[in-house]
Order: C-alpha cells, then sequence, then structure tokens
C-alpha cells in the first residue's frame, strides 16, 4: 500500500497546476489531504478523479476557504470516521479516518499557532487532546497511520534554522516534547526511520526564495504505530511537487 499525504493549501488551486496529473503519474493507493479549503461540490474535477479508481472522503471546515481535511482511495474503506467528535476541531475539518481490514489511515490537519496566543494555545489543548484521542483510538484500532500537517518540527534536524526560530510557533520547546511524548506512546516517524540525514524539508515560505534555497521545516510526516513498523518498505519525501508552499510525503507498506 504507497500512502500520500499532503497539505495543497487550497485544492482548487492545486488543480489549476495540474495537481490530477501528479496524482495520476504518483499513483498512490490512499492519499491524505490537509488545507483543503474546498467542499467536493466546488471541485468539478472529482470526476477526473473517480475516472482514476478514486473514491473520495471529505472532512471540510463549516468556515469556507478555511482548512479541512480529506482522503481520496482506491481501496474501499470498510469504515469512514469524519472528525473525532470534538466541537472545536470538527468545526474545523481537523481530522478524517479510514478503517481498512488490517489498518486505519488517518489524514489530520494540527492547528497553526502562528498567529497568537489565543492559537497557540488552541494548539495545545489539540495535542493534548488529540494524544488522548489515539490512545483510545489504538485499543480498537491497532494498526494506526497518522498522516498529516502537524506543524511542528520534531527536532534541530528538521529545520534550516534552529537557533532562530527557538522562540517561533511549530519550533517551541512545548511543541517539540509533545512530539517526542508522542513517538514515546508508540509511534514511528516513517521518514526519519529510515533517512537520519539533514536538510529534508516539507514546507517552504513564500519569502526570501526559501524553497529554490532549500530554507525549510519539515512538518508534515506519516507516522505509524509500532506493530506496522515492521512493514514499512519506503519513505520519502518529494521537494519537485509545485503545488503547494507544502510537499507530499509518501509512505510504503508491505
Amino acid at each position: 500500500m504507497k500512502i500520500v499525504t499532503y497539505n495543497v493549501n487550497g485544492l482548487r488551486a492545486a488543480m489549476k497546476k495540474d495537481w490530477l496529473g501528479w496524482l495520476k503519474a504518483e499513483a498512490p493507493d490512499v492519499v491524505c489531504l490537509q488545507e483543503i479549503k474546498a467542499t467536493p461540490g466546488q471541485i468539478p474535477e472529482v470526476v477526473l478523479l473517480e475516472q482514476l479508481g478514486y473514491e473520495h472522503y471529505w472532512c471540510p471546515a463549516q468556515k469556507k476557504g478555511y482548512s479541512g481535511t480529506a482522503i481520496f482511495t482506491r481501496k474501499s474503506p470498510l469504515h469512514v470516521e469524519y472528525g473525532c467528535g470534538h466541537e472545536d476541531y470538527d468545526f474545523e475539518g481537523r481530522m478524517i479516518r479510514t478503517d481498512f481490514e488490517d489498518l486505519s489511515v488517518m489524514s489530520v490537519y494540527f492547528p497553526s499557532g502562528t498567529t497568537g496566543d489565543v492559537r497557540q494555545n488552541f494548539k495545545y489543548q489539540f495535542l493534548a487532546d488529540f494524544q488522548q484521542y489515539v490512545d483510545e483510538l489504538r485499543k480498537e484500532r491497532p494498526n494506526l497511520i497518522v498522516c498529516g500537517d502537524f506543524n511542528i518540527c520534531h527536532r534541530a534536524i528538521d529545520i534550516h534554522n534552529p537557533k532562530s526560530n527557538a522562540n517561533t510557533s511549530g519550533f517551541l520547546p512545548e511543541e517539540r516534547e509533545w512530539m517526542e511524548s508522542f513517538v514515546d506512546s508508540g509511534f514511528v516517524d516513517t521518514f526519519r526511520h529510515l533517512t537520519p540525514d539533514p536538510h529534508h524539508y516539507t514546507w517552504w515560505s513564500y519569502r526570501a526564495g526559501a524553497r529554490a534555497r532549500n530554507l525549510g521545516w519539515r512538518i508534515d510526516y506519516n507516522m505509524v504505530s509500532q506493530p506496522l513498523v515492521p512493514r514499512v518498505q519506503h519513505a520519502a519525501i518529494l521537494p519537485d511537487a509545485v503545488h503547494s508552499d507544502h510537499c507530499p510525503v509518501v509512505l510504503t507498506l508491505s
């Protein structure tokens, strides 16, 4: 099973940059999207998506043009869970889950705290609630894959300039400590599991030619629960896909 996570920063905008052509060439089995900023009714290309063999499941935000998650899959799920049952997060379309026979795949868009203290505190609350949610979920679905934009760089190796960003949301000590505890709770960062070397990023600012200079952050992850680790065959970041300020991250399981 080939799984891709991709924060598209607006699916309508990505479609105008031949996102479907990229999808056809890459041919993943499951695509986890974040920041779709759209409903299916606003995407006429869903007909073409279906012609490529994908079923599509959407969890848009109630606010138009904001946030939202989706999962496109060539394999029919046994169950689709929209949201997590928490009103504040579900209002923003923060997560969607597809359950298959032997595993579950989640697409999650973690909040950003870059706009100030109110949203940073919202982010901290989300992190605490999400940990509790997945702890309970794994009792029923132990083979769990959490894909998405975590909006956190885990370690200094995951950001181009750790010293100057030490007090920046997305690389704050409290956020990094949460990432460490999340991993310690029984998850593996599949990209780092196979690739220990630096200078691999998944998001770049639109300012100052950051992407061309590879001055980025690694904030998009495919995390697997421990029972799935032996099945991890391949994990990669695809920086040449330029439909967004993020790029896709791929995971292949046996």
